[in-house]
């Protein structure tokens, strides 16, 4: 029994981890798979930034001082967004 339990905590935690590892994930369905989408009809086609582009976009975002017309939304998907993640997302999707 006990054996059971640490081998489904065991796998409980895999998965969570699997489903969090790639930070781009949240993004994807507005900006598509590999950022090719105009967001909401309303973005820039975010796979055509430079990963530099992307990262001063999120921290910009982040601090409220990017954006226009989705800048709300922006800053309420990226307020948790540490440094790593936002390199990480910055070289997934970026030049």
């Amino acid at each position: 029994m006990k054996k059971s339990l640490i081998m489904m905590l065991a796998l409980g935690l895999s998965v969570t981890t699997i489903s969090f590892a790639d930070d781009y994930a949240k993004c994807v369905a507005c900006h598509g798979a590999t950022g090719e989408k105009v967001a909401l009809g309303k973005s820039k086609v975010i796979k055509n930034m430079t990963k530099a582009q992307i990262k001063t976009a999120l921290n910009g975002y982040k601090s409220g001082t990017y954006g226009g017309a989705m800048k709300g939304m922006m800053v309420s998907q990226v307020s948790s967004l540490t440094a790593t993640q936002i390199d990480a997302i910055a070289n997934k999707i970026g030049k």
